[in-house]
């Protein structure tokens, strides 16, 4: 069983950043890729961020594309969101996901095991 926890969101104004971290149990980490995603209340949820099982490799949506890096450490097995120059659209829950795979993907019914989400708010 793998368990995935979030940490880090807030409220920040228009602007600023924050970074979110997610922290991974119950199986090696260094095996699989992980992603991001985000949901707003009644959408769909959204890819936002992935990377692969080492780190050499990472994708993003283009909303964020500029403003976002995904990181991770293998030896905390944990994986990091920072978010810079962050808009009041880019308020959302941040989910952490984790595919059965090595590979990451950028839709959501990939991944297998999510976090409970943590709240990111923007305010202009």
């Amino acid at each position: 069983q793998v368990r995935l926890v979030e940490s880090g969101g807030g409220l920040v104004q228009a602007g600023g950043s924050l970074r979110l971290s997610c922290a991974a149990s119950g199986r090696t980490f260094a095996d699989y890729a992980m992603g991001w995603f985000r949901q707003a209340p009644g959408k769909e949820r959204e890819f936002v961020a992935a990377i692969n099982w080492s780190g050499s490799s990472t994708a993003y949506a283009d909303s964020v594309k500029g403003r976002f890096t995904i990181s991770r450490d293998n030896a905390k097995s944990t994986v990091y969101l920072q978010m810079n120059s962050l808009k009041p659209e880019d308020t959302n829950v941040y989910y952490c996901a984790a595919p059965a795979s090595a590979t990451y993907y950028d839709f959501a019914t990939a991944y297998r095991y999510w976090g409970q989400g943590t709240q990111v708010t923007v305010s202009s």
